[in-house]
C-alpha cells in the first residue's frame, strides 16, 4: 500500500515524474461490430481492425486514443499516459510492481512501462510515440453576438453527421480506496488537484486533477477521481470543435437509438459544454467543447458536492448518473468494501446517498 505523505487530494512536493498527456483508453468488448458502429456514430475514426480488436483516433496527431480487444465480457481495462523523457520510463520501471521498458506494439510505437494503480486499473506509460498526420476538420462556427456581427449574408448549416472527435480530453474513475488511489497519481505522475468537492463531514468526494506542465496551460482535469463504493469507470470525454458539434451529436445519437445519460449543459468545474451518452454496454462517453485550462500556479478550489453543483445550466445531473448497478454480486462487494476500506463507512454511504439524491 502506498504510504501517503499528506492527506489527499493534495499536490505532492516531489513527484516521481510528471505526466505530459492522456494518450488512450483500453476496453474489452465481446462484439466488435457493435463497438465499431458506436465509435463511428460518436465521431471517432476507426482506422485499424482485425478479428481480435480495433483502434480509433480523433483528428489530432495522436496515433490513436481508443483501443478495444475482443473478450467474452465487456470491461474497462485501463489507459495510457505520456511522459516527456525516456529517463522518466527508467524511473517508473524501478517502482515496485512496474514492468520493464518494452517496445509498444500499438500504432505510433514508442516505448512503454506498465503499472497497476491501487484500484486495479492498468496504466501504460509511453515515451517516443510517432505522431500521425492531423486529419481535416471543420472550422468552429462564427457567432453574431451583440455588436460583433462577423457573419453577414450567410447562415449556419453544420453538417448533420456525427461530430468529429478531436482528441480524448479526460477520464473519470471511481475508487474505493480514494486516498491511496489519489495519492498514487499525485506522487507518481505529478497530478495537481484543480478542484475538490467534499461531503458535509468535510471528507473528499470528487477531485478533478490536471497535469503539471509548468507555465504551459493544461486542461482543468485530465483525470477525475470520485469516492466510490465500487471500483469502476465512470466516463470518458472527447473534445469536439464547438457547441453546435455537441448539439448535432445529440441529435445524431438520439436518432440512432443510443441511451442518453445527461446533457446538454455547462459544467461549473471545468466550464465545458457537455453531453453524455452510453455505449451499447452502458459505459458513458462525453462530447464537450470550451473547457477551462490552468497553468501550474492555480490553487486548488474547494466546494460542497451536490447534484446542482455539477452544472451551471441545463439539466441537473440525474441521480442515476452516479448510481452503480446493484446486482446481488455488486451489493456483496459494496458491503465488503465498506468494511475494508479506510475511506468508507455505512454513515458515509448514507450521507452520500442523501447528498446525491
Amino acid at each position: 500500500m502506498l504510504e501517503l505523505a499528506t492527506p489527499q487530494p493534495a499536490r505532492h512536493p516531489r513527484p516521481t515524474v510528471k505526466a505530459t498527456g492522456l494518450a488512450h483508453l483500453i476496453f474489452e468488448r465481446p462484439d466488435l461490430d457493435k463497438v465499431n458502429t458506436f465509435l463511428d456514430d460518436f465521431g471517432f475514426v476507426v482506422f485499424d481492425r482485425t478479428d481480435d480488436g480495433l483502434y480509433a483516433r480523433g483528428t489530432s496527431q495522436a496515433p490513436y486514443c481508443y483501443r478495444v480487444t475482443r473478450a467474452k465480457k465487456a470491461r474497462f481495462v485501463g489507459f495510457g499516459l505520456q511522459v516527456g523523457a525516456r529517463a522518466d520510463l527508467e524511473t517508473l520501471a524501478a517502482l515496485p510492481g512496474a514492468s520493464a521498458i518494452a517496445l509498444s506494439p500499438h500504432p505510433g510505437g514508442g516505448e512503454v512501462v506498465t503499472l497497476t494503480d491501487p484500484s486495479g486499473n492498468l496504466v501504460e506509460v509511453l515515451f517516443g510515440q510517432t505522431l500521425a498526420d492531423e486529419l481535416a476538420k471543420r472550422a468552429p462556427l462564427s457567432w453574431n453576438i451583440g455588436g460583433a456581427q462577423p457573419r453577414v449574408n450567410a447562415g449556419h448549416r453544420p453538417p448533420h453527421a456525427p461530430p468529429q472527435v478531436i482528441r480524448i480530453g479526460h477520464l473519470a474513475l471511481e475508487a474505493v480506496n480514494f486516498q491511496e488511489t489519489c495519492g498514487w497519481y499525485t506522487q507518481y505522475f505529478g497530478f495537481i488537484p484543480s478542484d475538490v468537492q467534499v461531503l458535509p463531514d468535510g471528507s473528499p468526494a470528487v477531485t478533478f486533477m490536471r497535469l503539471d506542465r509548468g507555465e504551459v496551460p493544461s486542461d482543468h482535469h485530465t483525470l477525475a477521481l470520485a469516492q466510490g463504493f465500487l471500483v469502476g469507470y465512470n466516463h470518458s470525454a472527447y473534445e469536439v470543435v464547438d457547441a453546435d458539434a455537441v448539439g448535432i451529436g445529440q441529435r445524431v445519437l438520439r436518432a440512432r437509438g443510443y441511451k442518453h445519460a445527461w446533457g446538454i449543459g455547462r459544467h461549473i468545474l471545468g466550464s465545458q459544454i457537455f453531453d453524455y451518452w452510453q455505449d451499447p454496454w452502458g459505459d458513458k462517453h462525453e462530447h464537450y467543447c470550451d473547457g477551462d485550462v490552468y497553468d501550474a500556479t492555480a490553487a486548488t478550489g474547494l466546494s460542497a458536492v451536490s447534484l446542482e453543483g455539477m452544472s451551471q445550466w441545463g439539466q441537473t445531473m440525474p441521480a442515476k448518473f452516479l448510481k452503480p448497478k446493484l446486482t446481488p454480486g455488486n451489493v456483496l462487494k459494496l458491503i465488503r468494501n465498506v468494511r475494508r476500506s479506510p475511506d468508507l463507512s455505512f454513515k458515509k454511504l448514507r450521507m452520500f446517498l442523501k447528498v446525491m439524491g
